[in-house]
């Protein structure tokens, strides 16, 4: 299957600074394989940075392209100027931010039902914008979500007490881009994509039913808290794939100190993990699971995944002898893996595959990679650790003390499982900033920066 061991990918543990990386330009919708590398390209913008070969991406999933460009001016968590109330909005429409800092949602989910919308976390001023107790449900099509920091934590709640929220979940969300965002200490998963098992009398019903076609890159997906107040106690989890979502790709992103779920693809997912570096992991990292009693007399369906150019290193709370993959359950997966890594803490090598359930569950090799976005630049797997620590997370030139220790701690080797963010440093507490958006500095179309003018950063050191 074309898996290689590694003995040697540690990266610098110099956390590079970037300007901006352009996950703007990734197109979601399936065309030809991708390229085999990256390439730079020299954009508008000074300093190094990344930026993905040209892709009509907002062909595809335009979010508020060509709408009313909305200021948020105020971190309250409703009201005039909110973040909650631009959301709410109807129409297609651009949120920029006209202030910095952290907004509070007091265990108030922002659900957005109104489709074509992005939310443009990289035009705030520095620090940037950090929602803490609660985060985004996303119930529409046409969602660009980018550079948010969301931080929904246990609010200081007792042992199991309910409150269970994600980062960003979604419920039958379909052209969704969540990209450069931060999304750590969820009670539920930090990143997950959901909707109805079965819509309809028919596998193409079931799947057209809930979530598909939606791009998962550039993201940290960290600390989900483990012994919190989650009901069913210990949920320290990365991305729960439902069952039938389909279409979706999972790329270029640090997965961090989750107990399970690096992904997890229920039954009948159709997707693909490609460049993502997965650290630390608990009892579980990527796994397949599709459950006969959840299923029911619906004959099952043959999940499908690719595991293509991915990183798995061991920490001090994984297990021993952890696969990078796993099935359990009842329905079969095909399994497309190739150029992969996974070893432990001291580089010694670790298992592809293995099962955590006694049921008839079991892989299929597929010989074939399901196709790639077009221009999608795929890296091989020994430059995805130093790429995604350089770039994944919200605002790589301007990250908080929160994700400077998260990334510094994955580069060296640090870190463990949390039960609570107060083990931490607690949520973040910073006084608000202001600046007023200049749309004159921004491609209004892809909200890439025009000039290094655009992008506010702060004083703080960004090393470790």
């Amino acid at each position: 299957m074309g898996f290689r061991f590694h003995s040697s990918v540690r990266s610098s543990a110099a956390i590079l600074a970037i300007v901006l990386s352009g996950c703007a330009s990734l197109a979601i919708a399936p065309a030809v394989n991708a390229s085999p590398a990256m390439q730079p390209a020299q954009t508008g913008v000074a300093g190094p940075a990344w930026f993905f070969p040209a892709i009509d991406w907002a062909s595809y999933t335009k979010g508020g392209r060509g709408g009313e460009l909305v200021r948020v001016t105020t971190l309250a968590g409703d009201g005039p100027g909110s973040l909650r109330e631009a959301i709410a909005m109807e129409g297609p429409r651009i949120i920029v931010f006209e202030v910095g800092g952290v907004i509070d949602l007091e265990k108030e989910t922002i659900t957005i039902s109104n489709p074509n919308i992005t939310i443009a976390g990289q035009t705030a001023p520095s620090p940037g914008i950090t929602l803490i107790r609660g985060g985004f449900d996303v119930k529409t099509h046409d969602v660009i979500i980018q550079h948010l920091r969301i931080r929904p934590g246990d609010n200081g709640e007792a042992r199991a007490s309910g409150f269970a929220e994600d980062a960003i979940s979604t419920a039958s969300a379909r052209n969704l881009i969540v990209d450069h965002c931060s999304l750590t200490w969820a009670v539920d998963e930090n990143l997950s994509a959901s909707g109805p098992r079965f819509t309809g009398d028919t596998p193409d019903e079931w799947r057209a039913g809930t979530s598909h076609n939606i791009l998962y890159s550039h993201n940290l997906i960290a600390e989900g808290l483990a012994d919190a107040t989650h009901p069913k106690f210990e949920h320290s989890k990365g991305s729960l794939i439902h069952d039938n979502v389909n279409g979706i790709l999972i790329y270029g992103n640090l997965y961090a100190h989750n107990y399970e779920r690096s992904p997890l693809f229920k039954g009948g997912v159709h997707g693909q993990i490609v460049n993502n570096f997965i650290y630390d992991p608990g009892q579980r990292a990527v796994h397949y699971n599709l459950q006969a009693l959840e299923w029911g007399k619906v004959p099952f369906e043959t999940g499908k995944m690719d595991l293509i150019g991915n990183v798995m290193r061991a920490g001090q709370s994984t297990a021993e002898g952890l696969p990078l993959v796993m099935i359990g359950g009842d329905g079969d997966l095909e399994l497309h893996a190739r150029d992969n890594i996974a070893v432990d803490r001291w580089g010694n090598p670790l298992p592809e595959r293995g099962r955590y359930t006694a049921g008839p569950a079991k892989f299929i090799d597929a010989p074939e990679a399901m196709p790639l976005p077009a221009g999608l630049p795929v890296m091989p797997a020994v430059a995805v650790e130093r790429f995604v620590l350089a770039n994944a997370g919200a605002r790589p030139w301007d990250r908080d003390s929160h994700d400077v220790r998260v990334f510094a701690n994955a580069a060296e080797g640090r870190g463990e499982i949390i039960d609570s963010q107060s083990e931490v440093g607690g949520y973040p507490a910073v006084e608000p900033s202001y600046k007023a958006f200049d749309p004159a500095l921004w491609d209004l179309d892809t909200m890439l920066p025009k000039s290094s003018e655009a992008l506010d950063s702060g004083a703080r050191s960004r090393g470790t």
